[in-house]
Formats: structure tokens, C-alpha cells, sequence
């Protein structure tokens, strides 16, 4: 898209087309580009194909139970909570800004995320991956790690590992064979988990999009919103109602079409409409066996993964908002020596203990094996209260200043808000 309207742009300021009298016609065509967007194929740049069968689908054990809860990463998870915190810092924090007006992320720091391993973390051993047991836990240290760089870009980086993860916990012998050896190559394809619909009040259980039977497999229509990466992704986990209950299919992108979604946030996700219409798809593309619990653990993990990138973004906003009210003179004085100031500082940073505590008690029963649809009802609950009420306060700490786009704030209040109502995308 950015690159067709260089183009057009560049073809409506030449001076043959001034001469010739089409400068107005381009122009409408730039105008019209911009206010509607794309609409596309999907990116099929690939056939996947399974090197060597699987005599059996490769599953991660659960992590041991623990006596007590402990907050504190071990040794591993603290080293792999370094590295993407230094990779978040030095990189897409930089680039974040830029990244969201363009509305999508720089080819070159996916290729570095792909690097750091991030899709490896969950895919076991045997597959190639680096898991060893279950580590719903690391991934929500990934995931706030990341989005303390910038919530756009890790949704964008974390969107593959979101089918990955989908394969490892849910797929078969074939299911795994076929795909799940893209993940832990070099060239990690683009793929994106589409569950969110665009209707108001979206219930993930009361899908609009259907899969009928065919003799030859299901066929796919409806629409998904919000899929990041989507003019990119070369595959898709897609959840539709086949017999009236939900379940999740795998959809490689050479049949659909690809239109662009324009979003307040996450707009460095490079957010896209999956238009799926008469889609064919065959029988094993079935993930989970249709099974209703396999599809309610993934709306919970994927809220899980929701939460952590909350925490990571409120992260941000205090670690901001503190030198900045320390530093801002008004009156003589700094502003953090007014009480509305300093109390509103102190409750953001405790709602956002609040936000991890509960994050990291659902990713650590997940991770176990243990019942976790309570914890990360809580969990989502308070992030999206809370985080959304932290993005606003960082806005009006600092006044006049966090309205404009010089400062970050702005737009960590626009990505938080996405927190209440995104389903899909990331799955820790």
C-alpha cells in the first residue's frame, strides 16, 4: 500500500501528466487509495509441505507444580527476558513511532525478532524448537517485554508464534509435519490467529463466520477483523461455527482476500480484514478435532497474551510519566510535589502490580496443566479497565503535551484501549 501511493504520488507530480491534464484523475485515485485502503490476494509465497511424517503429534509437558507461587523467572526465563527487553529497547522503541504512521512494521526488525527465536520458544525439541515443557509463563515474559518497545510492533512479531503455538497444543501428526517446521527455520512465515469479527458486542462463541461440509473438506465464508500482518501472512488459524459450535481450521492464504482495517491502535501491526468467501479447504485442515474445549483454551490464552502485553505497555507508561512529572517545573516547583500528581502516579503503579500479579497466576495454572479459565477471566477484566485507565492518565499527566505525538503516551492510550476488545492475534 505505501509503496503503490509513492508511486501514484511521484506519477501525479510528473510534468507530462501536468501537461497532459490526468493530474486531477491520479490525484482522486491517491485520495480514494488512502481513504479506503487495499483489497487484495492473500500472500501465498509458499507451499508447505511436510519433509518427514510424525508418528505421533509432538506435545510439551506441562510444567511441574509448584508448592508455592513464585514470581521469580528462573534462570532461563530471566536470560530470555534480558534479551527481549534490550532487543524492545534498542529497537522498537526507536522505530515505533514510525512504524504507526506507515501502519506497518519494518521488514528488517522482524527478520531480528525471527532471530532472537521468539516462534522457537514453544515448539518442542524434536520439532526443531527450543521447549523442552510447557512455558505460558515465558511467553508472558516475552510479551511484556515486548510491548514495553511498543504494543504494535509486538503484536506484529508475536503474531506467528500465535499459530505455532496453535500447532504445538492442538495440532495432529500431519498438521505439525506440514507446517511447523516454517516456524523454526530461517525464513519464519508470516501467519496471524483471526478470531475477532467486525460487529459490536463480538462474543468469540457466537461466531458469524461458517464452515459447512463438503465431500471434500469445509467450506469457509466470513469475515475476520483486525488480523495483524494480514496482506502478508502466508497462513491463518481461523476460528468459524461448523455445526453450530466453534472450532479452528487452518487456512493457507492462496484462496482469500486481504483488505485493509485502518485502526485507532496497534496501528504498526499492520492491521488487515480476512474476507474468506467460498473457501475450500480440506478436511485435515481441522485443528483440535472441532473440539469446543480446544477452542475455549484458545480465547483464554489468547486474552492471557492480551493481558501480558498490557502490563508491558502500562510498564511504559509509568516508567515515563515518573521523570516526567520529576523534571516539569511549574510554579516554581516540580510537578510531582502536587498531591493530584504524585497520588496519580502511585496508583498506576499500583494497578499495574495488581495487572501482573493476576497475569502471572493464570500463565503459571496454564502452564501446569491446571485449571486457569477464572484466573484469566480476572485477569482480562482488570487489564482492560486498568490498562485503559493508565494509558488516559499518562495522557493527563502530562497536559498539554501527552495530545501530541512528540511524546509516546498518546499513542500507548490508543494500543491500551485495544486490550477490552481484541480477540485472536497472539497466544501465548
Amino acid at each position: 500500500m505505501g509503496i503503490a501511493l509513492a508511486v501514484l504520488n511521484r506519477i501525479a507530480g510528473a510534468r507530462l501528466v501536468q501537461r497532459l491534464g490526468l493530474n486531477k484523475p491520479i490525484e482522486r485515485g491517491v485520495f480514494h487509495a488512502t481513504r479506503t485502503g487495499f483489497r487484495t490476494l492473500g500472500a501465498a509465497t509458499r507451499s508447505f509441505k511436510a519433509v518427514s511424517k510424525l508418528g505421533k503429534p509432538a506435545r510439551l509437558p506441562a510444567a511441574p507444580e509448584r508448592g508455592l507461587f513464585d514470581l521469580t523467572p528462573d534462570e532461563d526465563q530471566q536470560m530470555i527476558r534480558d534479551t527481549v527487553a534490550e532487543f524492545a529497547t534498542e529497537q522498537l522503541r526507536p522505530a515505533a513511532a514510525d512504524a504507526d504512521t506507515a501502519c506497518k512494521p519494518p521488514a528488517e526488525l522482524l527478520s531480528t525478532a525471527a532471530e532472537l527465536g521468539i516462534t522457537m520458544i514453544g515448539v518442542p525439541e524434536e520439532l526443531g524448537g527450543a521447549g523442552s515443557e510447557r512455558s505460558t509463563v515465558t511467553g508472558a515474559l516475552i510479551a511484556e517485554a515486548l510491548a514495553h518497545g511498543d504494543m504494535g510492533l509486538a503484536v506484529a512479531c508475536l503474531a506467528p508464534s500465535a499459530v505455532s503455538n496453535a500447532l504445538v497444543l492442538w495440532g495432529d501428526a500431519d498438521q505439525q509435519s506440514t507446517y511447523l517446521p516454517a516456524f523454526v527455520g530461517e525464513n519464519v512465515p508470516a501467519a496471524a490467529l483471526a478470531v475477532l469479527e467486525p460487529r459490536p458486542l463480538f462474543d468469540p462463541f457466537s461466531l458469524e463466520t461458517t464452515a459447512r461440509r463438503t465431500p471434500e473438506g469445509y467450506r469457509l465464508d466470513g469475515v475476520k477483523s483486525l488480523v495483524p500482518r494480514a496482506a502478508e501472512a502466508e497462513l491463518f488459524v481461523v476460528a468459524a461455527a461448523l455445526d453450530g459450535s466453534p472450532a479452528l481450521f487452518l487456512v493457507e492464504s492462496s484462496d482469500v482476500v486481504i483488505e485493509a482495517e485502518p485502526s485507532m491502535g496497534l496501528r504498526a501491526a499492520a492491521m488487515g480484514r480476512l474476507v474468506l468467501d467460498n473457501v475450500t479447504i480440506p478436511r485435515s485442515a481441522l485443528l483440535g478435532g472441532g473440539s469446543r474445549d480446544v477452542y475455549a483454551d484458545c480465547v483464554r490464552l489468547s486474552r492471557l497474551g492480551w493481558c501480558a502485553l498490557a502490563v508491558g505497555t502500562a510498564q511504559a507508561v509509568l516508567d515515563y510519566v515518573i521523570p516526567y512529572v520529576n523534571e516539569r517545573v511549574a510554579f516554581g516547583e516540580p510537578v510531582s510535589h502536587r498531591q493530584g500528581v504524585a497520588f496519580k502516579v502511585a496508583d498506576i503503579a499500583i494497578e499495574l502490580d495488581g495487572m501482573r500479579l493476576v497475569t502471572y497466576r493464570a500463565a503459571s495454572r496454564a502452564e501446569q496443566g491446571l485449571s486457569f479459565a477464572r484466573e484469566v477471566g480476572l485477569a482480562r477484566k482488570l487489564c482492560a479497565d486498568k490498562g485503559m485507565a493508565i494509558g488516559s492518565d499518562g495522557v493527563q499527566l502530562l497536559g498539554g503535551h501527552g495530545f501530541v505525538k512528540e511524546h509516546p503516551v498518546e499513542r500507548w492510550y490508543r494500543d491500551l484501549r485495544a486490550v477490552g476488545l481484541m480477540e485472536g492475534a497472539v497466544l501465548l
